[in-house]
């Protein structure tokens, strides 16, 4: 992806998903891509940025609290962080945080 996402007027929300991942693939992008498609079908998501140069670090934009705590009980969600914990990251840091304000060109 690398593309910005286009959100909404402020107030939202972000969450900041920094990570360093282990050696190999280990079936890894494919299910990033799963969990972008999955992600844009939830309620209350706004879009999705990531890049990855060593550290990587994806910020998924969402309208609501209650939306990301959504994606968090997301059963194919619980298996990607399950996955994550035990093969794809050797260190990690999410934040959440509100969006008061945004401007760019």
């Amino acid at each position: 992806m690398s593309d910005i996402a286009q959100t909404p007027e402020p107030p939202y929300y972000a969450v900041i998903f920094s990570n360093h991942r282990t050696e190999g693939d280990h079936g890894y992008a494919e299910m990033a891509d799963r969990m972008v498609e999955l992600a844009s079908e939830q309620p209350g998501f706004l879009g999705v940025e990531s890049v990855r140069d060593g550290l990587g670090i994806t910020v998924s934009y969402w309208e609501s609290l209650d939306a990301i705590k959504e994606w968090k009980r997301n059963s194919e969600h619980r298996e990607a962080q399950r996955m994550g914990h035990a093969k794809w990251y050797s260190a990690f840091k999410l934040r959440i945080a509100k969006v008061e304000r945004d401007y760019g060109i």
